[in-house]
């Protein structure tokens, strides 16, 4: 496996899916900005959404695709059988799961947002949408399933692709939007579930190859499954902690008006780099790092461990730097239209900002997680991510009346640099990670090519500061223009400074 190949073909179809993610969601922002109808929907759409990112990006795999190598490894039966235990099982938890959930949704709901119980407008709506979205955690999660078994065989194109499919449905119904009026909430919330189902079609299409489904309602299992599904639970809670911090962050927004809008539209704008420096490096690591810790060969480890790192850090740290210098401009730019209006964007803008300064935790939470899942440990990382999850919940909650909702996106960044920091110490404390020597030296290159290119692309802002203004109707253009100049420049003084060369690209992992 080539590691830059394997990630520059997930990382593709990420970024296809996002580029498609932003024009639903300037559509979204267009007709309905941040208001209440809006706030019901991100809240109705959040759960299921987040459980999408919890089993699809990576975190399912990180149980998955370490336990089901190994029965690869006893030949396809074996993993054949394993894999069809796994989904009868799944495929029961998580329908008694949505049923008791669409029994109990209005105490549900006023669980995930007890700030609408002040509006009973808002809270019925956010009720009814979410009983038509929550089916959606039923078909993604047995569609991330099957992702994680084509992982396995070093398949990542299909599984990045997927997502593309809700992005294109929501569209076509936000297209539709004038004639749709206030139930234009309604028809994308059924899009939502729609999508689901089309995404579970379209991925069973390529893992028929690997895997034939024996299909089988029974408790039943085999030891090895029942170890599965023990992992499971906490490798989804510590993979998926950033997502379950902003989750949090949703439940506590709730409580001021058009909060939740707000951190969903910056939410947005680092998610596409985290897709790329942290959900699919690891994505990509998991599958060959865990054979060759089966191996034992510990020069293929400490390799894809550096690598994965390094690129980890090339990735984000330039993104993270043009987000802190141009979270205003950028918000505005890719948002500010129609109902979204200024104080729309200051207030995204500023939750944006403060997100930027945890994107390298993020990503290398992802990288670290994705160590010991290989390991077959899940139980450290669960541990770390339960306290981050609690010292962002204590940070919000003790401050949130003090400085309002931005203290959601502080807290979720300065716990995920406490959660980032205890996984590299334990790692080097147990020796299941060490510093090369080429990581080292990049190291410094990198963080310096990432200087350059923002003070390029802050010259660039500067001087394009007329035409980025708010009632600027081209400004999405000089915008895109700066980015991809800034880029350009980044990748220029990568290469000249060797913190990136074309001999990656061809290396074997």
């Amino acid at each position: 496996m080539n590691l830059i190949k394997s990630t520059g073909a997930f990382s593709f179809f990420t970024i296809i899916s996002r580029i498609f993610g932003y024009l639903r969601d300037i559509l979204i922002a267009i007709f309905l900005g941040t208001s209440f109808l809006a706030d019901a929907f991100f809240v109705a759409f959040r759960i299921p959404n987040t459980f999408r990112r919890l089993f699809a990006e990576g975190t399912f795999n990180a149980a998955f695709v370490p336990s089901y190598s190994s029965e690869v490894l006893k030949g396809k039966a074996k993993s054949n059988k394993f894999a069809s235990e796994v989904f009868n099982l799944l495929f029961l938890i998580l329908l008694i799961l949505v049923l008791l959930v669409q029994i109990f949704m209005p105490v549900f709901v006023s669980l995930i947002a007890p700030g609408f119980l002040e509006d009973s407008e808002k809270m019925q709506l956010a009720i009814n949408l979410t009983r038509i979205t929550f089916p959606f955690l039923l078909l993604i999660s047995l569609a991330s399933f099957f992702s994680g078994i084509l992982n396995s065989y070093n398949r990542f194109a299909e599984a990045a692709a997927a997502p593309i499919i809700l992005n294109l449905i929501l569209i076509i119904v936000l297209l539709f939007s004038k004639s749709l009026n206030d139930d234009l909430v309604y028809y994308l919330s059924y899009a939502v579930t729609l999508a689901g189902l089309l995404q579970f079609i379209f991925l069973y299409f390529f893992v028929r190859k690997f895997f034939n489904l024996n299909f089988n309602l029974s408790f039943k299992v085999s030891k090895n499954v029942k170890i599965f599904f023990k992992k499971l639970v906490p490798s989804i809670f510590s993979s998926g902690v950033t997502q379950i911090n902003i989750l949090v962050g949703t439940i506590i927004a709730s409580f001021q008006a058009s909060a939740v809008s707000y951190l969903y539209y910056a939410d947005r704008i680092y998610q596409i780099n985290l897709a790329i420096a942290g959900i699919a490096i690891g994505v990509v690591i998991l599958p060959q790092l865990s054979k060759h810790i089966i191996k034992k060969n510990k020069k293929k480890i400490d390799l894809i461990q550096n690598k994965a790192l390094e690129l980890s850090l090339f990735l984000s740290l330039p993104a993270t730097i043009a987000l802190l210098l141009g979270s205003d401009n950028i918000i505005s730019a890719l948002f500010g239209y129609g109902q979204f209006n200024e104080s729309s964007v200051l207030n995204s803008a500023n939750a944006l900002f403060y997100f930027a300064l945890g994107l390298p935790a993020f990503a290398f939470i992802k990288v670290f997680s994705n160590f010991f899942f290989a390991n077959h440990d899940t139980k450290t990382p669960f541990y770390i991510s339960l306290a981050s999850v609690l010292l962002n919940i204590l940070i919000s909650v003790y401050f949130f009346r003090l400085i309002g909702f931005i203290i959601i996106p502080i807290a979720t960044s300065i716990s995920s640099w406490f959660n980032t920091i205890i996984l590299f110490l334990i790692l080097k404390k147990r020796n299941l990670f060490n510093f090369n020597s080429i990581f080292i030296n990049r190291f410094f290159k990198i963080i310096l090519s990432s200087v350059l290119m923002g003070a390029l692309f802050y010259y660039l802002l500067i001087l394009f500061q007329y035409e980025l203004a708010f009632d600027q109707t081209f400004k999405s253009f000089y915008l895109i223009l700066s980015v991809v100049i800034a880029l350009c420049f980044y990748i220029f003084v990568s290469y000249l400074m060797k913190a990136f060369q074309l001999e990656d690209i061809k290396l074997k992992y």
